[in-house]
């Protein structure tokens, strides 16, 4: 029987909302004695849906490749509108901080990584000042400072591309759901959750990923985004996926960019990446 390589730490309590416990699944080398860098996997489902779980499997490449892995749950928009979402994010890296010698992580070498609504927050993460929705959930005082971030398609502009589709149906009524109400009726608050409208100059480096397909989140989404980023002088690299949809169509293609991405930046191993970019800011990856 072929002995694992990991462990799974599972439903740890990273932070409070009155009597709400926030959890998360911690998934470490089974052998690990130093600290190591982090990833934190925020996942998708529209703010509506989804848990944690859907990141284990996503997490365990990183593992192998000398990581520690971390799968968050977040309130729901059923539970509460936003700023929820986000002021959970940045409680978990808090937690992770404060909590860094007893899980093996080195906190000045956290990156977080989301896909569709992960993404979005993931993003927000990387945008926002360390203080901005900082205070809810436990572990005051401690900035949430993330140091590498990638997208993947999610959302970043919530005034554009929205009303495309009927009311009733996705995105709209997600976004609705997200915001506590119409967008029409909610512009400030459509802004505050939008990565787009943030000049934050201290942003990590990202990554941003996306489908040239996406019907869901166009792709418009992560060029203007790419560009504003850019237009910050921030550290940012936009992959445009071939033939691609919402989350379909990347292969294991994606994630070695994702992995080069992080070590990069979080383990310093620079020719790697460099390889696999080719010093260029647009790419495509046919699928596999």
């Amino acid at each position: 029987m072929k002995e694992k390589k990991f462990e799974i730490l599972r439903n740890i309590v990273y932070g409070k909302i009155g009597k709400r416990e926030l959890l998360c699944d911690i998934i470490k080398p089974s052998d690990v004695k130093n600290k190591l860098p982090a990833i934190v996997y925020i996942h998708g489902g529209g703010w509506i849906s989804g848990n944690k779980d859907i990141g284990l499997n996503k997490l365990l490449p990183f593992v192998d490749n000398g990581y520690i892995g971390i799968t968050i749950e977040y309130r729901l928009s059923s539970e509460a509108i936003f700023p929820a979402q986000i002021e959970d994010c940045k409680c978990v890296i808090r937690f992770l901080k404060i909590n860094s010698d007893k899980y093996n992580i080195d906190e000045e070498k956290i990156g977080v990584w989301g896909e569709s609504a992960g993404g979005h927050l993931a993003s927000l993460l990387g945008v926002t000042d360390e203080r901005t929705f900082n205070d809810s959930g436990g572990w005051q005082g401690v900035l949430s400072k993330v140091y590498a971030v990638c997208d993947w398609f999610g959302r970043t502009n919530f005034l554009i591309d929205i009303k495309k589709c009927d009311d009733a149906k996705a995105p709209y009524k997600y976004i609705s759901k997200l915001l506590g109400g119409p967008i029409e009726e909610n512009i400030d608050k459509a802004i505050e959750v939008s990565p787009y409208y943030y000049n934050f100059k201290n942003s990590p480096p990202f990554l941003i990923m996306h489908g040239e397909n996406d019907p869901i989140v166009p792709y418009s989404q992560s060029e203007i985004f790419y560009r504003k980023l850019k237009k910050n002088n921030i550290d940012v690299t936009l992959i445009k996926i071939k033939n691609a949809g919402h989350g379909t169509g990347f292969g294991k293609k994606a994630i070695d960019f994702v992995i080069a991405f992080f070590d990069y930046h979080l383990k310093n191993e620079k020719t790697n990446w460099r390889n696999l970019i080719n010093n260029r800011n647009f790419i495509e990856i046919p699928p596999e």
